[in-house]
């Protein structure tokens, strides 16, 4: 049984041995393509313009305060929406240091609410949170609401965050600022 093994074991070497060098060039070639493959960079990543998508959110905000009868909103010189509700009271001048305590709810232009302090006001340092917000919430001062519409570019940009806030998503906000400090 041995000598049988053995016999087939150098039949097999003899079959397979001029195909090696062919075979380890076609190994050689199988690595050099996926480590080059590997190290493609992200073209939709690399030549996002966010000037387009800009203007088209600024459309789509406009579509959306008009069709829902939103009064008194205003646009910033920056490009966000906003509607005071109360401006609350006080002179805090702010900083990306100062610290906010704010109740608020988070929904895209659907509808779908994808993030709420639930009642529960919240703690954030003023330069930790998005752009809208940071525009945004120096328009009111402690006690103020604000509602916030978002375009995009100051929200998350072209990139999702989780199953929740597709890339390019318009934020709407209803803010009230319960607390202020430098």
């Amino acid at each position: 049984m041995l000598k049988l093994v053995k016999n087939w074991s150098i039949r097999i070497k003899s079959l397979f041995l001029p195909m090696m060098p062919k075979f380890k060039y076609l190994i050689l070639f199988v690595c050099i393509t996926g480590s080059l493959a590997a190290c493609k960079k992200n073209e939709a990543f690399e030549t996002y313009d966010p000037a387009p998508q800009f203007i088209a959110d600024t459309t789509a905000i406009r579509a959306f305060i008009k069709s829902n009868n939103i009064q008194n909103v205003i646009k910033d010189q920056s490009g966000l929406f906003y509607q005071i509700i109360a401006p609350g009271s006080g002179s805090v001048a702010y900083s990306r240091n100062t610290q906010i305590t704010a109740d608020y709810e988070g929904k895209l232009l659907n509808g779908n609410t994808f993030d709420s302090s639930k009642g529960t006001p919240v703690n954030f340092l003023l330069g930790n949170v998005i752009t809208g917000w940071q525009i945004g919430i120096q328009k009111i001062q402690k006690g103020g609401k604000i509602r916030l519409i978002v375009p995009s570019l100051y929200g998350y940009g072209n990139v999702a965050q989780g199953a929740s806030i597709p890339a390019n998503s318009i934020l709407d906000f209803n803010i009230t600022l319960t607390e202020v400090s430098n």
